[in-house]
């Protein structure tokens, strides 16, 4: 099979389908996304050496359950050990063992096939076209703040960064009711979330630092000390 695959440098490789192992299923690629983690690992980040890619819907070709065969599928990228602490406590996605689809010592979705654990699939339910169930992964990221913080309507927010998953958490936060402000410094992705409804600022300046709730999803070298500098005493800060 052909596959995107970085060693050091990017390069189309032919390389055998690999093979599921129990519990694991086949997946044929129907369509996969470029995050920019997969940039940044063409910049050295983790190390990375094998297949990139961790945003896909497939489409499940062979496993031992039958009722998955002939699926449309996305799945979640982190594989845990399911022995250590952290996973007997439920939070196999900071297991320290963990492998990382197309991240972490484990070959991901810019391929025309991948293996991944059945219990990491969901099925894209049939009125869910492609290119919207792509998105699920940075979504599922955006809609994770949800269960980590107790979102309340009119809570003072700053989302840092309008990448695109900076774009994702303001909608998320938007619908919950928060009283959202997006700090960015592209005016055409400022004016799609101003066209959403959600407050846009280009001067870190002209903000005030009193928010309830900051969110870092820019990556950026500055951004820390900025999210800190804005959030409020006892406030929020969450880093995506």
């Amino acid at each position: 099979m052909l596959a995107l695959y970085f060693d050091k440098t990017l390069s189309i490789k032919n390389v055998p389908v690999p093979e599921p192992g129990p519990g694991e299923a086949l997946i044929k690629m129907r369509m996969a996304g470029i995050c920019n983690t997969d940039i940044e690992i063409t910049r050295g980040y983790m190390g990375f050496r094998g297949i990139l890619g961790h945003e896909f819907v497939g489409q499940v070709e062979a496993c031992d359950q039958p009722e998955w065969l002939g699926k449309r599928v996305v799945g979640e990228i982190n594989l845990s050990c399911g022995a250590c602490e952290f996973c007997r406590r439920g939070l196999g996605r900071h297991c320290p063992n963990r492998r990382v689809l197309g991240i972490l010592q484990k070959d991901g979705a810019m391929a025309e096939y991948l293996t991944l654990n059945i219990e990491n699939l969901h099925a894209v339910p049939d009125a869910l076209p492609d290119d919207r169930a792509v998105f699920t992964e940075p979504l599922a990221a955006a809609c994770e703040i949800a269960e980590q913080v107790h979102l309340l309507p009119g809570m003072k927010t700053l989302v840092i960064g309008d990448g695109k998953l900076g774009l994702l958490i303001v909608q998320v936060l938007n619908l919950y009711g928060c009283d959202v402000t997006l700090l960015g410094r592209h005016t055409s992705k400022l004016a799609l979330a101003e066209r959403w409804g959600i407050s846009t600022q280009q001067s870190a300046e002209a903000l005030e630092s009193n928010y309830d709730l900051v969110v870092e999803a820019s990556g950026a070298p500055g951004a820390f000390p900025l999210a800190v500098e804005k959030t409020r005493p006892r406030g929020t800060l969450v880093l995506k």
